[in-house]
């Protein structure tokens, strides 16, 4: 069964794609309030009202354009989901927003109203007026309090997050099983340096790309002197090609490179590029020796697991809290917007399942096989493709939970679509 998360699914446009919370910002401070007065759940002492949730999940719809039952319920039926556990969801979000409050100031983990004001800033700064800015906050249906409230709340949880890491190294075995691994995924990949030169500037770059051919300019030197790249202080290095993304018209002209050759003038979206491949690494039969693979692979190896550590271990302290914290998730009461008779609805799985009863009838009528075998065939090809996207699941919490006050920093997803990375060659 295919299933999206249905708090990453409303992540579509503006504001409300910050991080999975930003629509329940958009209504948080409505959680002891509203028509019905039932309450969905309590967190200790604080109310999460059942207004509030079906407030967020009718946004959901209305986002994603499902607002009529019949598409409502297909589309909950094809992602593996119920109205009930579209509300569970929901539910146990806002549970997480108040245990991260109370688990932050438990643990002393405080943000400065300076730093929130710079992330708002850097996000003002992607409008030309700020009209256009309030604009965009009212299309996300936030005000600018509630969103510096939102992202204090996601620096505090960083902050958490950022409170479980370690300082234990990870062994040797881990590093060395990881490191097999990436010599096989990365079989041939290639790690280059380039020269950017603003698209107008063809002269400054033919003749520069004349003196690298002669031997009168050093590449990195030229790349530090000339490039128009974040990567010019570090001689224009921008890693290996499989570990990153580059722009189709610099993978295809480092594609035709060799180690130590350099390309004419390629033109990109970016500007003009003069690429020198630095390396081109080989798998080994056999990887028995970290030394057999790039010296910053195994840096990323490292750093990958660690961060995994911590995401089990935050992950582990947040379930904990949960059970200690006097958390009361009240039923789902009747006659709620959202709720429709999923019997009306196919789900995927059916689907197959008829689809391969269908196909199994058929050779059983030709081979006399029983037309089980191929609705059990489909069942285990979609049971196998949850096991594939499931895998890492128990640290989503964790890393969406993080997610949204680095995608703040890094000026991602919040209400424009941001600033460009150091680097103009990723796409």
């Amino acid at each position: 069964m295919k299933k999206s998360h249905i708090m990453k699914a409303v992540c579509a446009v503006g504001l409300s794609a910050a991080c999975v919370w930003s629509l329940a910002a958009c209504t948080s401070g409505d959680q002891a309030s509203g028509d019905s007065g039932a309450v969905a759940a309590t967190v200790g002492d604080v109310p999460i009202s059942e207004d509030t949730v079906t407030k967020y999940i009718e946004s959901i719809r209305s986002q994603m354009g499902v607002t009529d039952e019949d598409s409502w319920g297909n589309w909950l039926a094809q992602n593996g989901y119920t109205p009930e556990s579209v509300r569970e969801e929901v539910v146990n979000s806002y549970v997480q927003r108040e245990l991260i409050k109370k688990g932050a100031d438990e643990r002393g983990i405080t943000v400065d109203s300076t730093e929130v004001d710079g992330y708002v800033d850097q996000m003002k700064q992607n409008y030309d007026t700020d009209e256009k800015w309030q604009e965009a906050l009212t299309q996300a249906g936030m005000t600018e309090d509630e969103y510096r409230s939102e992202i204090e709340l996601q620096l505090k949880n960083r902050g958490l997050l950022e409170s479980f890491a370690s300082d234990e190294e990870p062994s040797e075995e881990d590093l060395l099983q990881y490191a097999q691994m990436y010599a096989t995924t990365y079989d041939g990949a290639k790690r280059s340096s380039h020269i950017l030169f603003d698209s107008g500037d063809e002269a400054t770059a033919r003749e520069v790309l004349d003196k690298l051919n002669a031997g009168e300019l050093d590449f990195a030197e030229a790349a530090k002197e000339y490039s128009k790249d974040g990567s010019a202080s570090d001689g224009g290095d921008v890693g290996w090609d499989k570990t990153s993304s580059f722009v189709e018209e610099y993978q295809t002209a480092l594609d035709g490179l060799e180690k130590d050759q350099m390309s004419g003038l390629v033109t990109s979206t970016y500007g003009i590029h003069i690429i020198k491949c630095t390396d081109v690494f080989t798998a080994p039969e056999e990887v028995t020796s970290l030394d057999q693979i790039p010296s910053d692979w195994v840096d990323s190896i490292k750093s990958s697991l660690k961060s995994q550590k911590q995401n089990e271990a935050y992950q582990q302290w947040l379930e904990e809290y949960k059970e200690s914290s006097d958390v009361v998730i009240n039923p789902m009461p009747e006659g709620l917007p959202y709720a429709v008779d999923m019997s009306k609805y196919q789900t995927s799985d059916d689907a197959a399942a008829e689809d391969g009863s269908d196909e199994g009838s058929d050779a059983s009528n030709e081979s006399g096989e029983n037309a089980d075998a191929a609705a059990d065939a489909a069942d285990g090809a979609a049971d196998g493709t949850d096991a594939g996207e499931s895998t890492g699941e128990s640290s989503d919490n964790a890393e969406d939970a993080g997610a949204s006050a680095d995608n703040a920093a890094n000026g991602e997803g919040q209400p424009a679509e941001g600033a460009e990375g150091s680097s103009s060659l990723s796409e």
